[in-house]
């Protein structure tokens, strides 16, 4: 089952000041902002020393139940940043099974961009370009939260 649904929106290097912009100009609450050098190594390889500082998750709530999160597209890492094209849907499942299926059946004719996997923030998320160019970033919750 889904068990939430929201915008996430990317940066080329300026999500710290969008994040603070728009958290003071739609009035919600700034959860929290993680920058790639914060992150573990997840075998990717070195983090280019330009992007440590950038945005990797930042999270807005609003007290109607909504959610923005934000992230810059940092360089040279495989994902390259289209301005115009940098608003990705995110489907939180609390099932992994479900949500395995959803990712499958949502790459059918368009594009993995991070195959299924467990994260250091997930037990499985991926992330995919549907044949419709919908960018998507599918994502079971984590329990210890």
């Amino acid at each position: 089952m889904i068990t939430k649904m929201f915008p996430y929106l990317n940066f080329d290097g300026n999500g710290q000041e969008a994040t603070h912009f728009y958290t003071d100009v739609l009035g919600g609450d700034l959860v929290g902002i993680a920058t790639y050098g914060e992150a573990p190594d997840m075998g990717g390889g070195e983090m280019p020393e330009e992007a440590k500082d950038m945005v990797m998750n930042a999270q807005i709530n609003f007290n109607n139940g909504n959610t923005l999160m934000i992230s810059d597209v940092p360089p040279g890492m495989g994902m390259p940043f289209q301005k115009g094209n940098n608003v990705s849907i995110t489907v939180l499942y609390d099932d992994i099974e479900e949500a395995r299926g959803i990712f499958n059946k949502l790459s059918e004719g368009g594009k993995v961009i991070m195959e299924l996997q467990k994260t250091f923030w997930s037990p499985l998320y991926g992330n995919l370009t549907d044949k419709f160019g919908i960018d998507w970033q599918i994502s079971v919750e984590d329990e210890t939260k």
